[in-house]
Order: C-alpha cells, then sequence, then structure tokens
C-alpha cells in the first residue's frame, strides 16, 4: 500500500468518524444545556471530537499536498468539518470527481501534457 492510498483511506474513515463524533457530542450538547442532566456526553464527546477533527485536518492536508488539489478543494474539505456532517458530503463529493483517486506522478504529468 503506498502513502497515497494510505492518507485516502484515513481520509475517508475519519470524514465519517467526524461525522459520529458531532453527531455524538451534539446529544451530549442537548443533555447538559437542554435536559441539563448530565455533562457525561460532551466530556467523552469532546474530546474524541476534538481528536478526529484534528486527525481529518491533518488528512486533508496532506491530500493537499500528496494529490495536488487546487486552493478552493483544500479550503472547502476543511470547511466541512466545521458544519455538523459536512465531511461526509465533502468526501462523496471530492471522491465523484476524482480527488480521493490515488494518482501516480506519471498520471498526473501524462494529464497535464496531453492538452498541448
Amino acid at each position: 500500500m503506498t502513502v497515497k492510498t494510505f492518507v485516502v483511506r484515513a481520509f475517508r474513515v475519519l470524514a465519517v468518524a467526524e461525522a459520529f463524533s458531532w453527531a455524538a457530542l451534539l446529544v451530549g450538547m442537548y443533555f447538559k444545556w437542554i435536559a441539563r442532566s448530565t455533562e457525561l456526553g460532551v466530556e467523552i464527546a469532546g474530546p474524541i471530537h476534538g481528536a478526529v477533527f484534528v486527525g481529518y485536518g491533518i488528512a486533508a492536508l496532506a491530500l493537499w499536498r500528496l494529490q495536488r488539489w487546487p486552493l478552493i478543494v483544500a479550503l472547502f474539505a476543511g470547511l466541512s468539518a466545521v458544519f455538523p456532517f459536512a465531511t461526509v458530503a465533502f468526501e462523496r463529493w471530492a471522491g465523484t470527481r476524482g480527488y480521493l483517486t490515488p494518482r501516480t506522478a506519471v498520471a498526473a504529468r501524462t494529464k497535464e501534457t496531453a492538452g498541448v
């Protein structure tokens, strides 16, 4: 398995995990602030969500570099982590447009020079 393949797989897993951790944090915040019953959900889900959020951001930055994403794609990847469940939408969008397909340097160069 190449580094690119590993990072793409990690990014996909972290995108889904980030959405689940958002959901857990939102449930925890409901019980803390609305139901006013316990803070346990926030105490558990908060650090988990934070760690997954940071991992997602690092994976997105790595893919920006490794896959040579345009800046706007990298910005949308980062912005998607701010809104609940948007990382899954971004992951699907990026996957359908080929941004999550491990590319080799030869394939990228061939694609760039094909129009010359």
